[in-house]
């Protein structure tokens, strides 16, 4: 199994460098207890309470990578402090990445305060995308009611369906705009149909219509 380690230390103090070298130590020898292969070793001297480290965004990036199925930390303060850990622990658990921890001798348990505030945070974000799909369907039906044809106005479609586009289709923005619709629901039904596109560029690309119009 694949297996990144993670070290953090709050200051640069001399000491705090003594503690990054030991959990690296005592993590190297928790993987190789275990059989995993070690991807990478991060050392981050930063606090807890932050999110903005290059440390966890890199570890982030690296748990995307479907073959890294494990993380080693020291214990689970390591990743974080408050809410940035509640945050991080959601974020590597969705991931399907397994935690590890010097202080369990294993496997992460993780405290039932702290696995009943992820369950939490993992119902939110379920009714988040249902709520989301919800209004992609709602502004996709009204934009077809309203005489959208996505058949006839979209190209490449079929097998292409669903990549970016960087061709914005913007007469239909315009007809969907005068048809009633938002921003937000022209959004959407565009995202629908598999053009990468935010409300903020629908705005824009409204606005640069009616302005070139108006001249």
């Amino acid at each position: 199994m694949n297996a990144v380690i993670y070290c953090r230390v709050s200051t640069t103090k001399e000491a705090q460098e003594t503690s990054l070298a030991r959990q690296e130590e005592e993590l190297t020898r928790l993987a190789h207890s275990r059989g995993f292969q070690i991807v990478e070793i991060i050392r981050e001297q930063a606090s807890g309470y932050d999110l903005d480290r290059d440390g966890v965004l890199e570890l982030l990036s690296l748990i995307k990578q479907p073959e890294i199925k494990a993380v080693l930390i020291q214990d689970e303060t390591r990743l974080g402090r408050g809410n940035a850990k509640i945050a991080l622990l959601h974020c590597i658990l969705k991931e399907g990445a397994k935690l590890y921890s010097i202080s369990h001798n294993g496997e992460l348990q993780v405290s039932e305060s702290d696995s009943m505030v992820l369950q939490i945070v993992g119902m939110v974000e379920e009714y988040q995308r249902k709520l989301h799909n919800i209004k992609i369907k709602r502004g996709m039906r009204r934009a077809i009611e309203n005489g959208f044809r996505p058949q006839r106005n979209l190209k490449n479609l079929g097998d292409n369906s669903g990549r970016d586009r960087k061709d914005i289709p913007i007469q239909e923005i315009v007809r969907l705009r005068k048809n009633g619709l938002t921003f937000a629901e022209i959004a959407a039904t565009l995202r629908g149909f598999g053009y990468d596109i935010s409300k903020a560029t629908v705005h824009r690309r409204y606005q640069e219509y009616t302005d070139a119009t108006e001249t």
